[in-house]
C-alpha cells in the first residue's frame, strides 16, 4: 500500500503560480512512478505530469513549458510547480503512483491521493 497526501492547491489570479506537493508513505517510494493528473468539473480526468525512478520524465501538451515536476525519494514526496496559471487549468489536481514505467494512462496507476483544488481566476 502507498498512502499519498497532495498540498499546495489555492486560488491564484491568472499568470500566476503554485506548488504543489505528494507526500507518500508506505511501500518504497523510489520505486513507484508518480504522476499528476487534474479533473475540471464535467470533464474527465486527464493526465498532466509523470516522473519515474531516476527523473525521467512525461509532460502533456497542455503541461509543456508551463508546469515543471520533480520527487526528491529521500523525503518521499513528488512536487508540480505550477506556472503561468490560465483559468482552463482549474481542477482537482490528483497526484497518483504506479510501480514500474512512466505512463499518462490513468487506469494504470494504483494508487491515488484525495486532490487539492487548483483555481485560476481570470
Amino acid at each position: 500500500q502507498v498512502q499519498l497526501v497532495e498540498s499546495g492547491g489555492g486560488l491564484v489570479q491568472a499568470g500566476g503560480s503554485l506548488r504543489l506537493s505528494c507526500a507518500a508513505s508506505g511501500r518504497t517510494f523510489s520505486a513507484y512512478a508518480m504522476g499528476w493528473f487534474r479533473q475540471a468539473p464535467g470533464k474527465e480526468r486527464e493526465f498532466v505530469v509523470a516522473i519515474n525512478w531516476n527523473g525521467n520524465t512525461l509532460y502533456s501538451d497542455p503541461a509543456k513549458g508551463r508546469f515543471t515536476i520533480s520527487r526528491d525519494n529521500a523525503q518521499n514526496t513528488v512536487y508540480l510547480q505550477l506556472n503561468s496559471l490560465k483559468p482552463e487549468d482549474t481542477a482537482v489536481y490528483y497526484c497518483a503512483a504506479k510501480p514500474g514505467f512512466l505512463s499518462s494512462w490513468v487506469t494504470l496507476y494504483e494508487y491515488w491521493g484525495q486532490g487539492t483544488q487548483v483555481t485560476v481566476s481570470s
